[in-house]
């Protein structure tokens, strides 16, 4: 059986569905090629292997693929919670483990309920963008939406926790991208705190 994800229309993408990565001539390349992931499971169901129970949903690399997958995604207040979206840099899982992760770390923001779509929407379009274009080269590896019953959270993962002046850098245009007030209460954790602990929301550091 295929397993499949949610789309705006009500229908469904397999995970084998790709937006092609070779840019046609008329279309405008982006600097890096990204994907996109989802998953869900059911309240009270327990994921013993994180990894296998995500979905891949495309991959692209030019502005055009980016708009033919992000508009046919439902979006963040449409989804049922206990939902995760994904957005990578091709070729690195969404996993605290990969190569490309394992000395990071993430910023984290915790939202009202309704809040998630239009924030997520602009922080989307700041990376794909390469608004992020602060410190060392190819820094940001993707972001995470997870839509709880409480709360939406949206992440940011970058690749060096232990450089604290690249992530402050990241954390103002963070701020600036999503439009949050300077005040704003946001979290840092390192990937491998994570790691210890077992835990993504648990035991961060706050950052006003």
């Amino acid at each position: 059986m295929t397993t499949v994800a949610p789309t705006a229309n009500g229908r469904s993408n397999s995970t084998t569905t790709t937006a092609a990565v070779a840019a046609a001539s008329s279309e405008h390349p982006l600097q890096y090629a990204w994907t996109y992931w989802f998953m869900h499971r059911a309240p009270g169901q327990k994921i013993d292997h994180y990894e296998s129970s995500m979905i891949k949903i495309a991959t692209f690399a030019t502005v055009e693929s980016f708009w033919a997958v992000y508009s046919h995604l439902k979006r963040p207040d449409q989804v049922s919670t206990i939902t995760d979206y994904q957005m990578f840099r091709a070729g690195v899982r969404p996993v605290w483990e990969d190569p490309a992760n394992i000395d990071g770390g993430k910023w984290m923001i915790r939202l009202k309920k309704g809040l998630a779509s239009r924030l997520w929407e602009k922080l989307t379009m700041a990376v794909v963008g390469d608004l992020f274009e602060v410190g060392p080269a190819d820094q940001i590896c993707g972001i995470v939406l997870s839509v709880r019953n409480s709360e939406d959270i949206i992440s940011l993962w970058n690749k060096t926790a232990a450089d604290a002046k690249t992530n402050a850098l990241i954390l103002d245009v963070m701020k600036r991208a999503m439009g949050l007030p300077a005040d704003t209460v946001m979290e840092y954790k390192a990937h491998n705190e994570s790691l210890r602990d077992t835990s993504t929301f648990r035991s961060t550091d706050v950052n006003k």
